[in-house]
Order: structure tokens, then C-alpha cells, then sequence
């Protein structure tokens, strides 16, 4: 990867992370309203599940050159996947506490980690992949 692909990625990176939180922060107040469930899913659960899935892909993207190794995909991997759960934790507890207009939610939680997780073993697996070719 040349380096203006890495800046780029790092960039893009940095930009959804800012996307996240105003996603978690904003105020929606006129937003149409959507269907509640999709699939007997609540619709919420799939934007978190949405939102929350592409932090390891872009994390990947953005730092790979230190996943030489599968130790080194696995520590990494772990990191970003550690990261992003802290990320999760954090906004659902900064919208119950710091916000008066939106409320922090354990299955919002949940969508978040299963999103970071299937991110994960992704990225696991391709990288994986990608050094024994």
C-alpha cells in the first residue's frame, strides 16, 4: 500500500469515527420517522449493528503494515476489537448520562459488539489469508 493510501485510509478512518459519535450524540428530532422493526429486528439494533461494523475493516486499512505475522493480526486484531468495544461502551453510557435527549441501551450495546466482532474475525481471516499466499 503507498503511502498516500495509508493517509487516505487513516483520514477516512478518523472521519467515520467523527460520523459515529454524531450519529450517537445528535439530535434527530425531525428525522422521519422509520419502521421499528425489519425482519422482527428492531431497527435501531441494525443502524448500531451498521455503524459499528466497518470500525475494524477501516482500523485494518488505515494501520495494516502491523499485521506481518498471524501473532502480530491476532494482537492487532484483539486491540481493534478491544478499542471499539470501549468506543461502544462509551457512547451508550455518554448518552445516558450526558445527554437529556437520548438514552443509553444494553442491546445497543449488544448490536455494536456482535458488529465488532463479525468485523473482526473478517478481517482476521483475510489477513490471514493474505500472508500465506
Amino acid at each position: 500500500m503507498s503511502q498516500k493510501q495509508k493517509i487516505a485510509f487513516r483520514i477516512l478512518f478518523f472521519l467515520y469515527i467523527a460520523a459515529v459519535l454524531y450519529l450517537c450524540f445528535g439530535r434527530f428530532d425531525n428525522a422521519p420517522s422509520i419502521e421499528l422493526n425489519l425482519w422482527g429486528i428492531p431497527t435501531d439494533k441494525l443502524v448500531h449493528f451498521c455503524m459499528f461494523f466497518p470500525f475494524p475493516i477501516l482500523a485494518f486499512l488505515a494501520f495494516d503494515q502491523y499485521t506481518k505475522t498471524v501473532p502480530h493480526t491476532l494482537m492487532f486484531v484483539g486491540v481493534t476489537l478491544v478499542v471499539g468495544l470501549i468506543i461502544a461502551v462509551g457512547t451508550e453510557w455518554g448518552q445516558a448520562s450526558l445527554t437529556d435527549y437520548r438514552s443509553g441501551d444494553a442491546l445497543d450495546f449488544v448490536a455494536d459488539s456482535a458488529a465488532l466482532l463479525l468485523g473482526s474475525i473478517l478481517i482476521t481471516i483475510w489477513d490471514i489469508r493474505k500472508q500465506k499466499k
